[in-house]
């Protein structure tokens, strides 16, 4: 089996493709990275995966490329598509290279998919794409209702992904998580960026009143999900893929403080993000019945071993942290919380 697995220098791709290569026996697959090393893209996250592995090879390249990706599609039995820009607050300060990266991108991936043959395709999406839910939970036929250009550009990328299925037969399916954390993360998001901020002994950037609800699932999660959804989903359908753990930003807020013994001293409130949704909720019922999907980590201890790897991990993230790159301000100790 040959995987193009796209984006996979990123931090979600990157655990997805570790744990690919963790794999053993005849069915193992034999795994094709396509990354364009964005600002948050990075080889480290491969470790030496890119050198050592022979079942893993890496292409840098874009996915908006026709050319590269009609011939690594000639090689591919499977692809698996991560590759997006995500940040909510950059597709607001520029909403341009989330159209062409994530809704571009996914059709120049699909065309050549189709072209060459390629037996299933699949698409990992968002719960951002519902939009905000006030009470009860989305369901896979909850209506799209996205609010942001990023989950906009996502939802676009959704609706693409499933008309290739409708029109040609394109073997598609769509994951759909939330929100994930984990080693690894690119320290613009929440989790990663308070929890650098904190150990810098800076304070953290908290929107409004920090009532916005988000539900958490750890990175190694989210990745077995994905896999599940590629090698027992059906075709042409959407698994939605929950933590199963609801928390406001301020509770959040209160767990990362108390893991270094700080006080709400060290908040420091901004104003709130144009067009904040409220609440996220995802009914993971679908996915539980048909792939037999559960969150193996408990949220406690999952974002206790995130701190502890940051800790250890100075020499990752502090070069990141203060890069510039992409529209607006790259995060700075400044830069708020997303999603």
């Amino acid at each position: 089996m040959k995987l193009l697995v796209t984006g996979a220098a990123g931090f979600i791709g990157s655990a997805y493709a570790r744990m690919l290569t963790d794999s053993r026996g005849p069915d193992a697959p034999h795994v094709t990275v396509l990354d364009k090393l964005t600002y948050a893209g990075d080889l480290s996250n491969l470790g030496d995966l890119v050198e050592g592995h022979p079942r893993l090879r890496f292409v840098r390249g874009d996915i908006c490329d026709a050319e590269l990706v009609g011939k690594l599609m000639t090689e591919t039995d499977q692809v698996v598509h991560f590759a997006a820009e995500s940040h909510v607050d950059r597709s607001i300060a520029g909403a341009g290279d989330f159209v062409r990266t994530n809704v571009v991108g996914t059709q120049t991936l699909l065309d050549a998919a189709l072209r060459h043959g390629v037996r299933r395709f699949v698409h990992v999406s968002t719960d951002e794409v519902y939009g905000s839910v006030e009470h009860g939970s989305w369901t896979e036929d909850s209506p799209l209702d996205p609010r942001s250009p990023y989950s906009a550009s996502k939802a676009a990328a959704d609706l693409l992904v499933l008309s290739y299925h409708h029109t040609h037969g394109l073997d598609v399916r769509i994951t759909r998580a939330s929100n994930t954390y984990g080693p690894r993360q690119f320290p613009e998001k929440v989790i990663p960026l308070f929890v650098t901020n904190l150990l810098d002994g800076e304070r953290v950037p908290l929107y409004g009143d920090g009532r916005n609800v988000r539900e958490w699932l750890h990175v190694e999660d989210h990745c077995r999900g994905v896999d599940l959804a590629r090698t027992a989903g059906r075709p042409g359908e959407v698994y939605n893929l929950g933590g199963g753990v609801e928390l406001t930003n301020r509770e959040l807020t209160e767990r990362l403080l108390a893991a270094f013994g700080a006080d709400w001293s060290r908040v420091r409130p901004v104003p709130d993000r144009k067009g904040h949704d409220l609440r996220y909720s995802l009914d993971s019922g679908k996915a539980r019945t048909e792939l037999g999907y559960r969150p193996r980590h408990d949220f406690a201890r999952g974002l206790a071993d995130t701190v502890a790897w940051y800790r250890a991990n100075r020499d990752w993230w502090e070069p990141l942290k203060h890069r510039r790159a992409g529209p607006g301000a790259h995060p700075t100790r400044d830069e708020r919380e997303t999603r």
